[in-house]
């Protein structure tokens, strides 16, 4: 059902700061860049960042409604 993890998004609280880290000390690969918003690769994943946001993962899947009916149904198990 999920094929693979498309991005991950996690929140910062200095964006410049961020992208020097990220791109000078672990080296990652800028591949976009916005005001607010900046992604990197990470072996094929999307790794981006963003002031004051939230953790979002967004995954890749075979079938969105089936996906989404499997989801809603094992989340009300919790």
């Amino acid at each position: 059902m999920i094929r693979k993890i498309q991005n991950i998004t996690f929140p910062v609280s200095d964006l410049k700061k961020s992208i020097n880290f990220y791109e000078n000390v672990l080296g990652l690969k800028k591949t976009d860049e916005w005001s607010t918003y900046v992604t990197f690769d990470v072996g094929g994943v999307e790794f981006a960042l963003e002031p004051k946001g939230k953790i979002d993962v967004f995954l890749l899947v075979d079938d969105v409604d089936e996906a989404y009916e499997t989801f809603q149904m094992e989340m009300s198990l919790f």
